[in-house]
């Protein structure tokens, strides 16, 4: 596991779980990377996705209950796969 994600999980194992948590992630703004963000989600996820001044790229929120530390994890993971995904 990279340092990042030990990063992070170190900060997750704080939380009490399940937890509602948010993901936000930037991403060129074209149909086929929203499609692939929004793919990571479950239906009931409260999806937000929000462009950016210029329209290039595009802020994509998401709140969804999350029931431990892996499972937010392996979420980040399949997100590292989109090219040019920024993970906030």
């Amino acid at each position: 596991m990279s340092d990042n994600y030990q990063k992070l999980k170190k900060q997750l194992d704080l939380q009490d779980w399940p937890s509602v948590y948010l993901f936000k992630f930037i991403v060129e703004n074209s149909p086929a990377n929203l499609a692939k963000v929004s793919s990571l989600f479950d239906d009931g996820a409260d999806l937000r996705i929000q462009p950016s001044k210029n329209g290039k790229y595009v802020s994509v929120s998401s709140k969804e209950l999350m029931l431990d530390v892996e499972s937010v994890l392996e979420k980040y993971k399949k997100a590292s796969l989109i090219k040019g995904l920024i993970a906030l």
